[in-house]
């Protein structure tokens, strides 16, 4: 059985985050999405609102694909939780050569410590290049239209966080 997993910060979700499930679904027989929990940072959701946005979005496109599907946090290390979860790849999306010379960096470094466990980069759909997490959330944050950047489950949840804030 192909064990992947898709680790980030998935706050909030993202069109971008969904277009590299997709990808990846089809990819293993299994995918687990992996939430990182940092304590030094301030997530807008909280882990269990982003897991409730993780499983809703996505697990319709499992189901759609065949494709086995988990949810699960993490604080450590991407490979110590691809371990933990069986993952023999690591997903990640890429959008444009920025993300690629970082993320050949990690992938090095993960390697080197984990070398059982395969990184495999995808590259995002040319619609969704220029979603980023953190951009939604200053958009919505001035009560801008975030609709073309998340899906509706998760415009819901961005609309009703930012209901009365000045724009």
């Amino acid at each position: 059985m192909r064990i992947a997993l898709y680790a980030g910060s998935f706050d909030p979700v993202t069109n971008g985050h969904l277009d590299v499930v997709r990808q990846a679904t089809r990819l293993a027989d299994k995918l687990v999405l992996a939430i990182g929990i940092h304590p030094g940072k301030a997530p807008l959701f909280s882990a269990e609102d982003r897991l409730a946005m993780l499983e809703e979005t996505c697990r319709p496109m499992a189901k759609e694909t065949g494709c086995e599907m988990a949810f699960t946090t993490f604080s450590d290390l991407v490979v110590t939780a691809a371990k933990r979860a069986s993952a023999t790849i690591l997903i990640r999306g890429l959008r444009d050569g920025t993300d690629l010379d970082y993320e050949m960096q990690m992938a090095g470094m993960n390697g080197t410590m984990t070398p059982e466990v395969q990184t495999v980069f995808l590259p995002a759909s040319p619609l969704v290049r220029p979603i980023t997490a953190t951009l939604v959330r200053q958009i919505a944050s001035m009560g801008g239209d975030v609709s073309a950047f998340v899906p509706a489950p998760v415009l819901g949840r961005l609309t009703k966080k930012f209901a009365g804030k000045p724009g």
